[in-house]
């Protein structure tokens, strides 16, 4: 069992940044590969980025490929999501997502552990 919390969200300008981090507590989150999703009002959970276990490969949603970089720091059980150059449409609820296989995909079905997610809205 892996508990994870969100945190970092906030409001910014269009244009602006944030970083989000998802810290993890129980299991290392070493053990898995990690995912950052975002969900919407009335939208499924959305894929933004994953991060394999060793931290070197990287998966990125097109709506965020070269804005948003995934990181993390398995000695502290972190995982990171940097974002810049925030669109408006980029505001959502920001969830972490920890999974099991070796290699992440963006299903949110085939995440385990889930985080309470981070409100992130950018404004026009």
């Amino acid at each position: 069992q892996v508990q994870l919390a969100e945190s970092g969200g906030g409001l910014a300008q269009a244009g602006g940044s944030l970083r989000l981090s998802c810290a993890a507590s129980g299991r290392t989150v070493s053990r898995y590969s990690m995912g950052w999703f975002r969900r919407t009002p009335g939208k499924e959970r959305e894929f933004v980025a994953a991060i394999r276990r060793e931290g070197i490969s990287t998966y990125y949603a097109d709506s965020v490929k070269g804005r948003f970089t995934i990181s993390r720091d398995n000695a502290k059980n972190t995982v990171d999501l940097q974002m810049a150059s925030l669109k408006p449409e980029d505001t959502a609820v920001y969830y972490c997502a920890a999974d099991l296989r070796l290699i992440p995909g963006p299903s949110p079905r085939e995440y385990v552990y889930w985080g309470q997610g981070t409100q992130v809205t950018v404004a026009s």
